[in-house]
């Protein structure tokens, strides 16, 4: 069934019953990035594909990057020297990833496993392909942590933000704005005080995650 909300967070009939439709836009300062909207960028081992969803800053070297992969056969991960990365697997049984101090599995069910960019962990699908979320950080420091339902996100970070495999409702203390499947949200700005998210049908598998950064100095 498709979602009742289009890509650029408008419904596409009447939303569900006790959803009053809040505005179509996000609020100032958010961006709103669809992953169907992002080119996939094919890997240059052939294994699979990446969607680079957020870079910051734009307009110069980044320091965080936020991209989604598809992961389709065995390999090597990129290294990335001097950068902090977390992974979470968003759909499909997982990987197991092999480090040189041992073998660490990630699952869709698991926490986001943060470590150092430069290991290039090799790559092995437990069964078939899978589809992953990555935050990369340079000179800052890095979140990516589950959300959990009923649990708002207070986290103290510079720039925060939201991507959900499912449609939803996020809301601060002071917006809210309705978010379509595979869909980042991103705020470049402090912002203090609660987010939560509800996803539109209560039953759906959702894998839902919290995001930030703040940058060192």
């Amino acid at each position: 069934m498709s979602s009742p909300v289009r890509p650029d967070g408008q419904y596409r009939s009447a939303p569900p019953e006790g959803f009053a439709v809040p505005p179509a836009r996000p609020p100032e300062g958010m961006v709103v990035v669809s992953a169907a909207s992002v080119p996939a960028q094919a890997w240059r081992n052939g294994g699979g594909r990446t969607r680079e969803l957020l870079t910051w800053p734009a307009d110069a070297p980044w320091q965080l990057r936020i991209s989604r992969a598809d992961i389709e056969r065995d390999g090597p991960f990129s290294a990335f020297p001097q950068i902090e990365r977390w992974f979470a697997v968003l759909q499909g049984q997982g990987v197991v990833l092999g480090f040189e101090h041992g073998e660490r599995s990630v699952r869709s069910s698991d926490d986001a496993l943060h470590f150092d960019g430069a290991a290039a962990p090799a790559c092995r699908l437990l069964d078939g392909a899978t589809q992953d979320l990555n935050l990369m950080a340079r000179n800052g420091a890095g979140a990516m942590r589950r959300w959990h339902p009923g649990q708002p996100c207070t986290d103290a970070c510079a720039m925060r933000g939201l991507y959900s495999t499912v449609a939803g409702r996020w809301r601060s203390d002071t917006a809210a704005f309705d978010l379509a499947a595979d869909t980042l949200l991103w705020s470049a700005t402090p912002s203090a005080g609660r987010w939560t998210f509800c996803p539109l049908q209560p039953d759906a598998m959702a894998s839902v995650w919290w995001l930030g950064f703040t940058p060192r100095g």
